[in-house]
């Protein structure tokens, strides 16, 4: 992959229109729907997030699975912060709603705000992006069951590894505006397969006292508004 953090951003950068129109006034259209805010706080003290994706699925849908090799639209958003093949593959797949992302980086402290459309049969969330400078990391919040009581659900999540890309930590291999390198590293390897990051080591150019990080890495609330 030689994708930038500064590739396409996902396709579907906002809710759908048909998703949209079909919200009555109080919140509920004639099927089921509703709308959902979530808010993404960055906890750590030097990892940026790049654009979040986020999207409302089924129960027989994911963005990962733990232990399990990630799919090429993982992979490119875990290494390049590049969320559209992701975005694209979970539209294709007829399991999940309209998906949102982001804009831009998410620097430490900073929090945003997306919104999403779900519904009785589109009832858990995902979001993730990726962190930088990290090979790999990425932050994810993995099929929350949403709160249709209008309770307010908060969850802390950890940074995981998509198992991809080897943690060599070397700038040439690492995108944005710390190292400015390429999305994606171009020797083979990587784990080959999901789990949580160990975070930063000091083999490469990246120093650990500066950019490593102890998980949570961020604090993700939830709620229906209409």
């Amino acid at each position: 992959m030689k994708s930038t953090i500064l590739a396409t951003i996902v396709a579907a950068a906002g809710l759908s229109m048909a998703a949209s129109s079909a919200l009555a006034d109080n919140g509920k259209g004639r099927d089921g729907a509703a709308r959902f805010e979530i808010t993404i706080t960055n906890l750590t003290r030097t990892q940026s997030f790049t654009p979040i994706l986020a999207a409302a699925h089924t129960r027989r849908a994911a963005f990962f699975e733990l232990g399990r090799p990630a799919g090429a639209g993982l992979a490119l958003l875990a290494e390049a912060g590049d969320t559209s093949l992701l975005a694209s593959e979970l539209a294709s797949s007829g399991q999940v709603g309209p998906s949102v992302a982001s804009n831009g980086l998410l620097a430490p402290g900073q929090s945003v705000t997306l919104h999403v459309v779900a519904s009785p049969r589109l009832d858990q969330l995902s979001l993730a992006a990726m962190l930088i400078p990290t090979n790999d990391s990425f932050m994810a919040l993995n099929s929350l069951d949403l709160p249709w009581d209008r309770s307010v659900k908060v969850r802390l999540v950890p940074a995981y590894d998509s198992g991809s890309e080897p943690n060599d930590e070397r700038c040439a291999n690492i995108p944005g505006p710390v190292c400015g390198g390429e999305g994606g590293s171009p020797a083979a390897g990587g784990e080959g397969y999901v789990h949580i990051s160990g975070g930063v080591h000091g083999i490469g150019d990246l120093a650990p006292s500066r950019y490593d990080w102890r998980n949570p890495v961020a604090r993700v609330s939830v709620r229906r508004v209409d």
